[in-house]
């Protein structure tokens, strides 16, 4: 098979698109949310218990991916978003709300998990990073798109009228995926049962994606910190809009995920991943010293750069890496490391944060030298295995 660009392709990105948008355009407003409740000092909770869930979900969702098929479990993740999105309006008390939280993880637990497979099973290997890119772009610009409709819906509406408008974009995401073939091929298809659920240790990690594991958990540390002290950093400096940074380092990411997946695929992906981790640390040192919206406009396109390259490479390696029939396993295993880095990005910087603007440049300081981790890493790995320099 050698075209990229099929039907279902498209099909797969509309539906990312609109699930990207649908849970991201709650982030920006919900520590405001949560502080109106009288949780403030639970902020790093928000998205920490999300990726909880979507951690722990991933064992499961990559091997009903392997056995039962990609589609119902992107079906599920999308599902799980419409239904939460009505639950919100609900949770008008600190605890109900965090345990919400808790429930919308299984989202990301499952539909990237299946979404990642599904790219793999219809893509040629030499276009892999390419596609990877070109999805990764679309799934961003539901990622700009969600935050920044988020702030608009809540500076001219209720913010319930923010909660059903995620379920419906959720539920547009689903009513795509019906239309789309499963690649799963039909020997390999299970029907589902209780028992696919009982997870056993090969199940939940293929150490074949280990490097991969190491670069993803460090550098998604700085996702993590951002989404969580972002809005508060904004708001310290002016802005109304507390999805404009998600919106500039998104943009700033569009072009860039199209030129390194194809550079990775002729030059290596640890040679580009260097380069991206790069531009992570220099973001992070930009928001560090920001009390302008210049500097934090800078940050937004650093960040957008590094992510942008980042992102779609690691998805790529990770299929590069596995084998065949444990591709839902390894990019569940990817995805295990992905949601334990933003997790404890969310929390440990919160942590140094204190709800106290002044100790923001130590949070973005602590968050550098995290990912200056995965830089190292990098730089020994591509030594070792004698991988050439650009």
């Amino acid at each position: 098979m050698n075209r990229v660009f099929t039907l279902q392709f498209w099909l797969l990105c509309a539906s990312s698109f609109l699930f990207f948008s649908s849970f991201n355009m709650l982030i920006p407003e919900l520590p405001q949310y949560l502080t109106d409740m009288g949780g403030g000092e639970f902020k790093g909770l928000i998205i920490a218990l999300f990726t909880l869930t979507a951690g722990i979900s991933r064992p499961f969702s990559g091997k009903l991916s392997d056995k039962v098929g990609r589609v119902p479990v992107m079906a599920f993740g999308s599902l799980v978003c419409f239904v939460c999105g009505f639950l919100y309006p609900l949770t008008t008390t600190v605890f109900p709300f965090l345990f919400l939280r808790l429930i919308h993880g299984f989202s990301t637990g499952f539909k990237p998990t299946g979404t990642s497979a599904y790219i793999a099973d219809i893509v040629p290997f030499n276009r892999r990073g390419e596609s990877m890119g070109i999805h990764g772009l679309i799934g961003s610009l539901g990622m700009a798109f969600g935050p920044f409709l988020g702030g608009w819906i809540v500076q001219h509406y209720d913010i319930n009228i923010l909660f059903y408008a995620s379920s419906l974009l959720s539920f547009l995401s689903i009513a795509i995926l019906f239309n789309m073939k499963e690649t799963l091929p039909k020997e390999r298809q299970e029907k589902y049962s209780w028992s696919l659920l009982k997870i056993n240790r090969n199940d939940i990690f293929d150490g074949s994606v280990l490097p991969v594991v190491i670069v993803v958990f460090f550098c998604l540390f700085s996702y993590g910190a951002v989404i969580t002290l972002i809005p508060d950093l904004s708001q310290s400096i002016g802005l109304k809009n507390k999805g404009y940074y998600f919106l500039v380092y998104t943009l700033a990411s569009i072009g860039i995920r199209f030129i390194a997946g194809r550079w990775s695929d002729r030059k290596g992906r640890p040679n580009v991943l260097i380069i991206g981790t790069l531009f992570m640390i220099l973001a992070l040192l930009c928001l560090a010293f920001t009390h302008e919206i210049i500097l934090l406009s800078i940050s937004g396109v650093l960040f957008g750069i590094g992510n942008g390259i980042v992102s779609p490479i690691t998805q790529a390696w990770t299929i590069d890496l596995c084998r065949e029939e444990n591709r839902g396993k390894a990019v569940a295993t990817m995805y295990i490391a992905l949601e334990a880095g933003i997790g404890l990005g969310a929390l440990l910087p919160t942590f140094i944060y204190q709800n106290r603007v002044e100790n923001l440049p130590a949070s973005f300081i602590f968050t550098t030298a995290v990912v200056s981790i995965a830089l190292i890493y990098l730089l020994i790995y591509n030594r070792k295995h004698s991988v050439s320099t650009i």
